[in-house]
Formats: structure tokens, sequence, C-alpha cells
């Protein structure tokens, strides 16, 4: 499975967020890649994920107005993605005002990760933590207890 996280907003190099994702993404066997852009206006933060959605990619648009999945959930959900032939999945991070409708309307699954307002380079780390869990639970590791 590749993984594209689509963000707004840079992450600083060395910073305490930016090496907790590299330990996520380093022990994920699924290719992760993350590509930002600085905040600018909302339009041209929409066109910045809308134009880097790779084609054929599942979109995970992040959005507190999404369905809040448990980890064993969204798992089951890729998997049936991955069982239908799809081979990547797309993240979008949107800016400090979130998401056009344009960009939720690419979505295939609008996820909230629940009602609190995070800084958006720690739902970095938290999303980077998922990704590296989802790929556990489908692979059968016991890393996920419930």
């Amino acid at each position: 499975m590749k993984v594209t996280i689509l963000a707004i907003g840079k992450c600083k190099a060395k910073s305490p967020e930016a090496e907790i994702i590299a330990e996520y993404v380093r022990r994920c066997s699924w290719k992760v890649t993350v590509k930002e852009q600085d905040n600018s206006t909302q339009e041209q933060e929409a066109k910045f994920l809308q134009e880097h959605i790779p084609a054929g990619a599942k979109v995970i648009v992040l959005d507190e107005r999404g369905e809040n999945l448990k980890s064993l959930e969204l798992a089951e959900k890729i998997k049936n993605w991955q069982l239908n032939g799809i081979s990547e999945i797309c993240f979008l991070i949107g800016g400090a005002d979130g998401h056009l409708p344009s960009t939720r309307d690419k979505a295939d699954l609008l996820l909230s990760f629940g009602r609190l307002t995070l800084p958006h380079m720690l739902m970095r780390v938290v999303l980077s933590e998922q990704i590296y869990r989802l790929e556990k639970i489908i692979e059968g590791h016991p890393y996920h207890r419930e």
C-alpha cells in the first residue's frame, strides 16, 4: 500500500513532531510520503491539495464533520479497498480554516479524529501513528489491543 499525506503548513526539520513522524514512517512497510505547502489562502490550499492527489488513490479528508471511526473500523475499510484492487490512499490535512467544499467533495471518506481541536503538527503525529497502527491491524500483528 502506498500512502500520501498532503498537508498545509510545513513541519520544521528536526522538530519533535518531525522526529516522531519520521519514526512511524520508518516503522511502516507501507510506502508513506508527506507533501506539504505553506499556509496561504483557502483557495490556494485547496488547489495544492486537489492537484497533488495521486491518480487512482482513495481520498481520506480529515475534517471535523467526518465520521469518527475506531481504528479497527478504519482498518477494515482500508483492507476492503485493498481487496478491491486499491493500492494507494491519500490523506488530506487542511489549513487553519479547514477544507473548502470542493476539497471535501473529493473525499471517499470524510474522517474526524474527534471533536477536539489539535495543532496541525500534532495531528500529523497522530495520523502517522494511526497509519502504522492500521497496517499492523491489517497484518494481524498484536500492536493494536482492544
